[in-house]
């Protein structure tokens, strides 16, 4: 036993000995002659530890991500050799594979598209253009795989891995994937936009999307199916159905047994809440928080999501996992530092409230957060409020009589 841990430790120091050698630019080939064996060897395990290595060693997600490729491409072989169980269908982890089979069938048939264009004058890149937009307007359905493993996979992979901010980089290598699509949309909707350019921007999109679809299934998943045990996923593929299933026909939802509604998810709340102002039951109290057309999140004292509200048409995208997650580790790497230095204006008392309002979707959004104090003037946490305010910025005048019109 002794002996497997130490040549696992050595294979990893061998590994991440590379990995820093390929991203300080030495001599590739050399690098792989000289660790050889540990690239042979190597497992996805092996591959999370030394990234949260490289993290621990203050090396940037940013920077990770700059030369992740070149890392990849070495262990390829390798992590594409690996054995590992492959989940039942009908369960959660079956369904983020199956997705990631019709998106890559989808973005395998617009790459026979563009195969198909030989010369690129300026008026067959306008006929390219007109076939190419609604294609590309469809992959934003996939947004919902993405959103799914941020909100859902994440947080419990989180509860039993060591490793597991290699997370936050995927995480941001969504939201570069998101950024290139709506670049590549709105080059296409460009009428004076050049073929050279959207080669460009094309292939990045490309690169971004079949890395992360490599990156999941020879990386997170096989360890995360190693690791996660059964009524954990359970509990996932019960909370994915709050998302779409993109490009591929929705599962058939687990049943639900009496001692296993999804409210048990999460801390019961016993009793009545009392104060000077009224009484109300814990079922009235969350049927208020529903019905409000704001978004709630609740996080306390020690950075930890308490809850959130379940209105209509949420506009952030929330799952019971995040209940009881770092409210650090609910935001991409490159927005956390916003994130704490609010909670700590507010926790030095420097600070009540913060605001911010951003065009999401066409909508224009409102998003402010409340600090929570008590009677004494405590710090105990921190309250989110999202609204979309489109319709109210364009209020003018009074409305005094009731119109449902």
């Amino acid at each position: 036993m002794s002996e497997f841990i130490n040549n696992s430790e050595k294979r990893l120091s061998d590994l991440l000995a590379l990995s820093l050698g390929i991203m300080n630019g030495e001599d590739g080939k050399a690098l792989i002659e000289k660790y050889r064996d540990a690239i042979d060897h190597m497992t996805p395990h092996d591959m999370l530890k030394m990234e949260e290595k490289q993290l621990q060693m203050g090396i940037t997600p940013g920077e990770i991500k700059q030369e992740v490729e070149k890392v990849i491409n070495v262990f390829t072989k390798s992590l594409n050799s690996y054995l590992w169980k492959k989940p039942s269908e009908g369960t959660f982890l079956y369904t983020l594979m199956l997705e990631n089979e019709a998106f890559t069938f989808r973005l395998n048939r617009v790459k026979k598209i563009l195969k198909g264009y030989r010369g690129m004058e300026t008026e067959e890149f306008k006929r390219m253009k007109t076939e190419l937009l609604p294609r590309f307007r469809e992959f934003q359905a996939f947004e919902a795989h993405y959103v799914k493993k941020e909100n859902i996979l994440f947080p419990y992979l989180e509860e039993v891995w060591e490793y597991y901010r290699p997370l936050q980089v995927m995480w941001s290598l969504h939201d570069d994937i998101r950024r290139t699509l709506k670049e590549v949309i709105a080059m296409l909707e460009d009428d004076t936009s050049q073929w050279s350019d959207f080669n460009r921007l094309l292939g990045r999109y490309y690169s971004l999307v079949f890395r992360m679809i490599q990156k999941e299934d020879s990386i997170i998943f096989p360890v995360a199916s190693e690791t996660v045990n059964e009524p954990a996923w359970h509990e996932m593929m019960l909370q994915s159905f709050d998302y779409p299933f993109p490009f591929i026909d929705p599962p058939q939802k687990p049943v639900v047994h009496a001692t296993e509604t999804e409210s048990q998810l999460l801390p019961e709340i016993p009793g009545s809440i009392v104060s000077e102002t009224g009484r109300m039951t814990a079922e009235q109290a969350l049927l208020v928080f529903n019905s409000l057309p704001v978004d709630i999140t609740v996080v306390d004292e020690h950075d930890k999501v308490l809850y959130f509200n379940r209105g209509e048409d949420r506009l952030f995208p929330r799952s019971p996992a995040i209940v009881g997650r770092r409210v650090q580790n609910c935001h991409p790497p490159e927005s956390v530092h916003v994130v704490e230095q609010i909670i700590e204006a507010f926790r030095n008392g420097e600070r009540d409230h913060a605001d911010f309002w951003i065009t999401m979707r066409g909508r224009f959004v409102l998003i402010r957060y409340f600090a929570l104090r008590n009677v004494d003037g405590s710090y105990k946490g921190v309250v989110e409020v999202s609204q979309d305010v489109t319709e109210i910025r364009e209020l003018t005048g009074e409305r005094r009589l009731l119109n449902w019109e």
